[in-house]
């Protein structure tokens, strides 16, 4: 039998590569794993981002309506407060490390 080196130049036995092709078949059967595997690293920094954004954008324009009491001011707020709402409940919603989603949305 031939040994291959891999890159590492480190050379496993026929039963070495065999039990590592099956752990990496389990491994890639794994839904959440492969998710969890697919996320770049910067990821997790835009969902507290947004919701800082929108909580502000919200703060402005409640404050700016109550003092102009300008219609368009408070349909504005109105328009996004929901938005506000959904990220700050993604937010404290989101697991913190090894968690379940509770939903696929969250």
């Amino acid at each position: 039998m031939a040994e291959h080196p891999d890159p590492d130049n480190v050379v496993l036995s026929s039963h070495e590569r065999l039990a590592l092709r099956s752990i990496e078949a389990e491994l890639s059967c794994d839904r959440r794993l492969a998710r969890v595997m697919r996320r770049r690293p910067g990821s997790r920094l835009w969902l507290p981002l947004s919701a800082a954004l929108l909580a502000c954008s919200s703060l402005f324009l409640v404050v700016m309506g109550i003092r102009t009491a300008d219609p368009v001011v408070v349909w504005c707020f109105a328009g996004l407060w929901p938005f506000t709402v959904l990220q700050a409940f993604r937010l404290l919603c989101r697991p913190s490390g090894g968690g379940d989603r509770v939903t696929s949305w969250l």
